[in-house]
């Protein structure tokens, strides 16, 4: 395995090595001359700078949101496909079709055809029943953010779980509806234990991913109104290519590493904790 892992490992180590690098002094794009070890400096700069809290709850709302959002959307639209019912091919291509589009189209397919407070398809049909329009981006901005992402990751979700119910041993719906056991029932006690282990699957794999994500609130909100959409990830960005300070936005990017790495680590055990006990 040495020959695939290798270069792998350098692929990952070596911007690694670099970003803790450039942590560590002072870097400015617009400046070439600017330099020297400055220490911890960037990252106590970083911990004051106004909107590295507000950044780092917002980041923690929305992947809380996001996860509940598609983990039960998820769920629910698992447990009906598992149901005969006529056109159920079309009815899984329409829920997987989102995870077929690239986050900046989706964004902006949000933001000029479904949320645009003149033109979008949600104002055209509040206008139709007498009430004002909504300007998403501005009034729920965050709220916003969380309904395109949780759109676009709910096919995710879906196909996980999806595929866990359909291992299920039918005998043991059978049986509860025997034994006079309900629909609900049997959802609480026998469908959603089983889920559980791959609902701890889309969980770990989807809070890896949302920890990144960028080009939804670049295209709607830019992170605005004023810092109400900047997640970590965004104020990396803004510090390194709008302020063009490589070192604090490199030091953001070590703490941003660090979070990922802690979550990461917390959800892996989690999964293998569930592993391990029998199903």
């Amino acid at each position: 395995m040495a020959p695939s892992v290798l270069p792998l490992l350098l692929w990952m180590i070596v911007p690694l090595l670099m970003t803790v690098y450039f942590s560590f002094i002072n870097k400015k794009l617009m400046d070439p001359t600017a330099g020297g070890f400055v220490g911890l400096q960037n990252y106590v700069y970083l911990a004051g700078d106004p909107a590295f809290v507000p950044a780092l709850i917002n980041t923690l709302l929305f992947i809380g949101a996001v996860l509940i959002i598609t983990v039960v959307a998820g769920v629910l639209l698992a447990v009906l496909y598992d149901q005969e019912f006529f056109g159920k091919n079309v009815a899984m291509l329409l829920v997987i079709a989102p995870f077929f589009v690239m986050p900046t189209v989706s964004a902006l397919i949000w933001k000029n055809m479904i949320m645009h407070p003149v033109y979008g398809l949600i104002s055209l049909g509040l206008q139709k029943i007498g009430l004002p329009a909504i300007d998403w981006f501005a009034d729920y901005p965050m709220l916003s953010i969380i309904i395109i992402v949780s759109w676009e990751w709910i096919p995710f979700a879906f196909l996980i779980l999806v595929t866990a119910i359909k291992s299920l041993d039918v005998e043991q719906k059978e049986a509860a509806a025997i034994d006079g056991a309900g629909p609900l029932t049997q959802f609480r006690y026998i469908v959603l234990p089983h889920l559980y282990r791959a609902i701890t699957v889309v969980i770990m794999i989807e809070t890896i991913f949302l920890l990144g994500i960028f080009a939804e609130i670049y295209t709607t909100t830019g992170g605005g109104p004023g810092t109400a959409t900047t997640t970590l990830t965004f104020l990396v960005f803004a510090l390194g290519l709008q302020q063009f300070d490589v070192g604090i936005a490199s030091a953001g990017g070590i703490l941003a590493v660090i979070l990922a790495n802690i979550v990461s680590i917390f959800l892996v055990r989690m999964l293998a904790k569930n592993l391990s006990q029998p199903s």
